[in-house]
């Protein structure tokens, strides 16, 4: 378990882990196990943990005043869970995170995460990288919203992200992609055709 965590912040960094800065690692981030559809973080709630997942899958998302789903972020192996914005602010989150398949990560605080900044040098130019790329990631997608057509963002996540497209049901794929299921089968069928 904490293994893929060691592979994960080595890779990031650039940067090799002694074992004591291992130990650290270690103290500060904890196992948890999710079962399916169990919570991680409720709307309302502060953020007072963030997860590494080491196996499952997770989604992010809020709920409107009609009902509907809207998921903002959808998480596997090696990827980070939890509100972000809530997590750094102490603020309530906008959003339900749970778990669409059983779970295990690894949680920490943010004081956790702070401490750990300032004593082991790869952890540091670990969140500096993640902070990059999810800038990078949050500013795509937000291009893609506002820019491309339905078809255009499927074609983007497949390209991206191919592992999303065969961990979660089409439901929650749709809700993704900020279109029906019925556009998300409709657009499948046509990229079918078109390859045939």
């Amino acid at each position: 378990m904490y293994e893929s965590l060691r592979q994960y912040i080595t890779e990031y960094s650039s940067l090799s882990i002694s074992e004591e800065e291992f130990s650290l690692i270690k103290e500060a981030f904890k196992p948890k196990r999710l079962r399916k559809r169990q919570y991680f973080l409720q709307e309302g709630d502060v953020c007072k943990y963030t997860g590494f997942i080491t196996k499952g899958s997770m989604r992010q998302y809020s709920v409107d005043t009609a009902g509907n789903e809207h998921i903002v972020k959808l998480s596997i192996e090696n990827w980070w869970a939890g509100d972000y914005e809530s997590f750094v602010m102490l603020t309530p989150s906008k959003y339900n995170i749970d778990a669409v398949e059983d779970t295990e990560l690894l949680i920490t605080t943010n004081e956790a995460i702070q401490e750990l900044r300032s004593r082991v040098p790869a952890i540091s130019k670990m969140i500096q990288v993640m902070d990059q790329r999810g800038m990078i990631a949050g500013q795509r997608r937000m291009h893609a919203s506002i820019s491309l057509s339905a078809e255009e963002r499927y074609l983007e996540l497949e390209n991206i992200y191919p592992a999303l497209l065969q961990r979660f049901p089409q439901t929650m794929i749709a809700s993704y992609l900020g279109i029906t299921p019925e556009t998300l089968s409709r657009i499948r069928k046509q990229l079918v055709t078109k390859k045939v």
